[in-house]
């Protein structure tokens, strides 16, 4: 796909732009919680669901199994908070393990394994409808209104609650890869600057959409690995500018 088709990108984009709304300050918060694999498991356990649903075209349907999987995996994750670091980090770290694998066991009986499987991991944000672009929508406001309510007296039950709501639809338009890479990067390189650092971060996360996709197109690359290094070849040029002081 060497052409430059707008009605292609502007979709994608606009996925990329929800995913990043919701994906950058609960992405802080995972930092600050100090539960990194959290955001991959989730996503993982969301995508176990989109697998347990099977071929459909039915969105709702695909869209209901991924909430209650993710939802079951906040649940599960809420009760592992409760564990020491050491043990809390490793039986996450297992959790992802154990749904990544559910998911092969799941199709391996199915001749389209594999295409299936990689678009869990990579995606297919070239190729999002109106009808995940509304859902998506809906469930932006809803979480970044929740977010804004509860910013200052926010429990582990509803911070997991609203992680695997937004993780949800994010994992079905661009894979379980840019969604880890939307969660961790931006807050990673805006880590520590005192101002403004929520527009840093989005920053990045919009450059790193923005070049990614028009890589893809323009020279036929895999658009969810292209944009997960675009974003994180942006916030390695952040670091290097806070590194010589200049932010």
């Amino acid at each position: 796909m060497n052409d430059f088709d707008l009605s292609i990108i502007l979709p994608a984009f606009i996925a990329g732009l929800l995913v990043l709304s919701t994906h950058v300050p609960l992405g802080m918060k995972v930092l600050q919680r100090g539960i990194i694999f959290a955001d991959i498991a989730v996503a993982q356990i969301a995508g176990l669901g989109v697998i347990i649903a099977g071929h459909t075209d039915q969105q709702l349907l695909i869209q209901l199994y991924a909430i209650v999987s993710a939802l079951a995996g906040a649940g599960i994750l809420t009760l592992l908070e409760k564990l020491k670091p050491e043990i809390r980090e490793a039986s996450i770290g297992l959790l992802f393990v154990l749904a990544a694998t559910g998911g092969i066991l799941l199709l391996s009986h199915d001749v389209h394994s594999g295409e299936h499987m990689q678009d869990l991991l990579v995606g297919q944000i070239l190729w999002v409808n109106n009808t995940q672009l509304i859902i998506a929508g809906v469930l932006s406001v809803f979480i970044l209104t929740m977010l804004r309510l509860f910013r200052n007296r926010m429990g582990s039950a509803v911070f997991y609650t609203l992680f695997a709501l937004a993780v949800t639809t994010s994992v079905q338009m661009v894979g379980i890869y840019l969604v880890f890479a939307s969660l961790i990067i931006p807050a990673i390189t805006s880590h520590g600057v005192a101002k403004f650092r929520l527009p840093l971060a989005y920053l990045v996360g919009m450059l790193g959409y923005t070049s990614g996709l028009l890589l893809s197109v323009l020279r036929d690359l895999p658009s969810g690995a292209a944009i997960v290094w675009s974003m994180a070849i942006c916030g390695a040029g952040l670091l290097l500018l806070r590194r010589m002081k200049k932010l």
